[in-house]
């Protein structure tokens, strides 16, 4: 059974008031497991589900070994984009402030699409913590205005969207430049087997944590609604006039789609934000800043995007495309139902979607099929009983082929011939059927 609160992992009381400030109660289920082998000095692996407090699960341990008489770099935290080491260096931030330690405890943010001479003078003095981009934060170090030997921790934040997008050659490059003996902290939604290589190379019997999905929560709705070739479009047009999001991301398979997307929408009237890897810095940086700032009720966006920022208050997700992967669907929905609060999954599907749909029921998840009629949510028949007639339909036709006979030489009209004795046999087997039932 867990614990209730912070008081058992034995923090400084300083770090206690911290967490006090920011307002934890308890621990999540991450944080409980990894905490006490980071303040052991012992290199982890945390895999957990976006939104399960990973963040903090490293932060609170090492915020409790900073030793502020050493003015050189203590902790280095890698994220794989700029928003999410934004992100992340903002939480540093606002833990410093309720520490009561601005300008004692040093912190900076090394990503790119910024002044690089300006970064280089404010290096002068070492940093006591360094959060950023593994590639720039490697370019300073091969430019010798910054050095992270000192580091006594090393976290590799994202690690599976590190690999998607290629950063892990960048992570690698500065381990070598480190302690032989550094802390590790990798943190993932989920370890391919490529990392598995990469862990290899440089984590000694480390602690291995693997927090399960949680994959129906009580808080949590799944819906489905039958596309019946409509445009993505109107129907989420017409899914945004009965639900009432504080923010809804409407997820697409891709740029190409988030753009045609975002762009009917808007002519439909609604007024959304789009969030994709295609995106310039300058307009990503604009686009999350606004989406922060709770400018829009919508957020058109692909699976790389969303997982490199932490959009919060999400109360509903949207799937114009289902995902073609369990994974990217639990990760898609677990950014609602986060901390309690209630969330709605809504996924558009096709035929094509069902294999998934029933490997994600296997998996626990509850699934209800509805439309929307005159403005109002109605329950419709489950896309399994019109499966199983297709199929039904589809296995007699096989059985009646095989009881036309096939003649040697072919003659004019031969295949109408065949067609019309497939289909009498056809009816006959649907007969049967109707009456074995």
């Amino acid at each position: 059974m867990r614990n209730n609160n912070f008081d058992h992992f034995a923090f400084h009381p300083l770090l206690q008031d911290i967490v006090g400030r920011l307002g934890f109660k308890k621990p999540t289920e991450i944080q409980e497991k990894v905490i006490p082998s980071i303040l052991k000095g012992q290199s982890v692996i945390g895999q957990s589900r976006t939104g399960s407090g990973k963040t903090h699960a490293y932060l609170l341990p090492l915020f409790n070994k900073i030793d502020s008489t050493k003015q050189e770099v203590q902790f280095v935290i890698t994220a794989p984009t700029r928003e999410l080491a934004t992100q992340i260096h903002d939480e540093v931030r606002k833990m410093i402030h309720y520490a009561e330690k601005d300008g004692k405890w040093i912190a900076k943010l090394l990503v790119g699409g910024t002044d690089k001479q300006k970064m280089i003078d404010k290096l002068k003095t070492p940093p006591h913590i360094i959060v950023g981009t593994p590639g720039r934060i490697l370019d300073l170090v091969k430019e010798d205005a910054l050095s992270i030997f000192s580091a006594n921790a090393f976290v590799i934040d994202e690690a599976d969207l590190m690999l998607d997008l290629g950063f892990i050659n960048e992570v690698d490059q500065l381990l070598v430049r480190s302690k032989k003996d550094i802390q590790l902290m990798v943190f993932s939604a989920t370890i391919p087997q490529r990392l598995e290589h990469f862990f290899k190379k440089y984590l000694e019997n480390p602690i291995y944590v693997k927090i399960e999905e949680h994959f129906s929560p009580e808080t949590m709705e799944h819906r489905l609604i039958a596309r019946k070739h409509r445009n993505d479009a109107d129907i989420i047009f017409d899914i945004s006039k009965v639900i009432q999001p504080y923010i809804a991301i409407i997820f697409t398979n891709g740029k190409k789609l988030a753009n045609e997307l975002a762009e009917s929408l808007q002519e439909r009237g609604l007024d959304v934000g789009l969030i994709h890897g295609g995106l310039t810095p300058r307009e990503r940086k604009r686009v999350l800043k606004e989406i922060l700032n709770l400018r829009y009720q919508y957020v058109v966006a692909t699976d790389l995007a969303a997982r490199g920022i932490d959009i919060k208050g999400v109360s509903h997700v949207i799937n114009a495309q289902i995902p073609k992967e369990e994974e990217f669907y639990i990760h898609r929905v677990g950014r609602t139902a986060r901390a309690g609060m209630e969330g709605t999954a809504i996924s558009l599907y096709d035929e094509d979607d069902l294999q998934l749909v029933s490997k994600l029921e296997k998996k626990g998840l509850s699934f209800t099929y509805v439309e929307i009629k005159n403005g109002e949510w109605q329950e419709a028949k489950p896309w399994n009983e019109r499966h199983l007639r297709t199929k039904t339909t589809t296995d007699n036709e096989r059985e009646a082929w095989k009881h036309v006979p096939r003649a040697k030489k072919v003659k004019p009209g031969y295949k109408k011939k065949m067609k019309r004795q497939q289909e009498s046999i056809k009816r006959k087997l649907n007969k049967k059927s109707k009456f074995s039932k």
